[in-house]
Formats: structure tokens, sequence, C-alpha cells
């Protein structure tokens, strides 16, 4: 695990840039394998809304925050439309980041009043395809309260979501 402040994860695509590129920024496809439906585009400065399509299973993230160690918290399901993130910054075939609330699901954070990360792709061209990067960061300003389990829990989604945008991106 990184320090307390921010996540990293990297991992390669078997794909060409251009073809990562638009799995991050096309809210479509973004959406596809991030498991959210989204309604819009992504564009700099503005937000984004969206629903989950699936139902929250409580029991199961419960659980897993046990497994982590942590002391649980229950969910707050949210709300349809809830506004995912903000975009910040478009460069094309590069990078692309947007600020969102870190575990914004967990009852304890407060949607109108919660400080947001910032969570960046960068993507450059090797020879296998694409190395993407995603990092999480500004940790350092969620409430201590939520800090620990809010770091834990997106360290372990974003381990899934690298994962799920591999498969996506490489067909598999």
């Amino acid at each position: 695990m990184n320090s307390i402040t921010h996540i990293e994860k990297t991992v390669t695509l078997k794909a060409p840039v251009s073809r990562v590129w638009r799995a991050m920024t096309d809210a479509r496809e973004f959406g596809s394998w991030f498991g959210i439906e989204l309604a819009g585009e992504f564009v700099e400065g503005e937000a984004i809304s969206g629903s989950f399509p699936h139902e929250f299973d409580e029991a199961a993230i419960l659980e897993f925050q046990r497994k982590l160690g942590l002391s649980p918290t229950r969910i707050r399901v949210p709300a349809k439309p809830l506004v995912f993130c903000t975009v910040e910054r478009i460069e094309p075939e590069r990078y692309f980041s947007f600020r969102w609330i870190p575990y914004g699901i967990d009852i304890e954070a407060d949607p109108d009043n919660e400080p947001t990360t910032r969570v960046e792709f960068k993507l450059e061209a090797v020879a296998d395809g694409t190395l993407l990067t995603i990092v999480e960061s500004g940790f350092e300003h969620v409430p201590v309260h939520r800090r620990q389990r809010a770091f834990m829990m997106n360290d372990a989604g974003w381990s899934a979501q690298a994962a799920n945008v591999k498969r996506y991106v490489e067909g598999a």
C-alpha cells in the first residue's frame, strides 16, 4: 500500500494509446468498464452525472471492510442520478483527470461538504501497447474519521478497476 495521501496503480494494456484513450474519456465506454451509466460527455470544468445500474450488496461491503481490518460502516445508496465527478483536465491521448468524493457511498460521507480527491489517468505508449497509470491523491484532506476507510476501499477499488479496463480494452 502507498502512503495515506495517494494511491497509484499501473497496468500495461495490449492496445494502442488511441484505444485506451477512448476507453478512458468516452463517457459511455468509461461507464462500461467502471460500472456506471453516465449521462453526457466528459468536458473540462464540468460535472457529469450518472447512476449505478446494479444494486449494492451492503452485507458484502461490510464484510469486505472487516477483511481489510476496518471498522465497518453502512453505505448510503446513491441518489439517481448522482454527480459522479467533475472533470479537471483533458490532454488528448496523454492525460485525463477528475475530482470526486472518495468512497462516496460511505454513510459517514457528507456529500455537501466532503473534500474531493483527484483521480488521474496517465497514458504512455510502450512496446507492448499502453502503460496506464491511475493515481488518486488528496486523501490527507478527507476527514480523519473516514480517511483510512476511504483510502483502503478506493485502493482495492482501483485494483479491481485496473483489471476491468484491461479486460475491456483487450476484449478478453
